[in-house]
């Protein structure tokens, strides 16, 4: 599954530190932390009507990351938003909308590894894009990667860095495979995520997805728990074996950029018939429910147009 170039994205104005360029002369110093080593933080939001959802527990992992990694300057929620909203407003973005927030520890003044060569604060980088959720509603198709999600002993997936080596290696397989995705395992060969989302399985009724050990916490993830808790469904936070999943009656990931997908089949083998699951549907619509009503005012929707 390969995006196609939405047009609507062709003059795009990027903000870069508090300043807008277009996206074709947009750009950030070699020197930066980002270029150098994959030193930087990243979330992905999605705007709707105006409003963004869940945005400032986004913004509270954002912040988490890079106290994780040590950063000298975090810019304040409050400066985020107010660029988040410039940026929208410049680009006339009020729905649809997909933002990738990336946050770098900023340029350094010479090459090199070392953190004490970063001098000039962070780097703050808004890029908004006309973007609907990427995946196919009525089903995606997985195969299982070798390339086997990093333990926290290593690096703590927690971590919401933007080195995604170990994602990209897993979607290579699944592009030469002609998957959709790469579902990933941990050390133990339990069930993690996929290269870019998380994973629920429906079994008997019970809602059930892998802890995050070798995972980020996903924040579409906790809604979906969320909301399971609060309609009476049942839900366990568990290992889950490959064999598990493949005898599951109905399969999903969830994730910003793609919302809610039904899973139908993984390694060849049909999840639930090779159909989107009651489960899975009624996730979703519950879901879609929340966007509609939830989310941080960041530009005036009623307004548009």
């Amino acid at each position: 599954m390969k995006q196609a170039f939405n047009p609507k994205n062709k003059d795009l104005l990027i903000n870069i530190n508090g300043e807008l360029y277009h996206r074709d002369v947009a750009g950030i110093s070699p020197f930066d932390s980002a270029v150098q080593g994959g030193d930087a933080v990243w979330e992905g939001l999605r705007l709707y009507e105006g409003r963004i959802f869940k945005l400032i527990p986004h913004l509270n992992r954002l912040r988490d990351s890079a106290m994780a990694m040590a950063f000298a300057e975090i810019p304040s929620q409050d400066l985020i938003i107010d660029e988040i909203s410039k940026t929208l407003a410049a680009n006339r973005m009020t729905d649809g909308v997909h933002i990738r927030l990336t946050l770098s520890r900023g340029v350094k003044y010479t090459s090199g590894m070392d953190t004490r060569l970063n001098t000039q604060g962070p780097t703050l980088i808004v890029l908004a894009e006309h973007k609907p959720p990427v995946y196919d509603k009525s089903g995606i198709r997985l195969i299982t990667s070798g390339i086997r999600r990093i333990p926290p002993d290593c690096v703590d997936q927690n971590i919401h860095s933007c080195n995604l080596i170990n994602s990209i290696l897993a979607k290579i397989q699944a592009n030469a495979a002609g998957a959709d995705d790469a579902l990933m395992l941990d050390y133990q060969g339990y069930v993690a995520e996929t290269n870019a989302t998380h994973v629920f399985i429906v079994q008997d009724g019970v809602v059930m997805t892998s802890d995050t050990g070798s995972c980020p916490e996903g924040i579409t993830r906790a809604t979906v728990l969320e909301i399971c808790a609060d309609s009476g469904i049942r839900h366990e936070v568990k290992n889950l074996s490959l064999a598990e999943v493949y005898r599951a009656d109905e399969m999903f990931c969830t994730g910003t950029m793609g919302e809610l997908a039904p899973v139908i089949e993984l390694d060849g083998r049909q999840i639930g018939g090779g159909a989107t699951g009651s489960m899975s549907l009624r996730l979703s619509e519950l879901f879609q429910e929340r966007t509609r009503r939830e989310g941080y005012q960041v530009v005036d929707f009623a307004s548009a147009g």
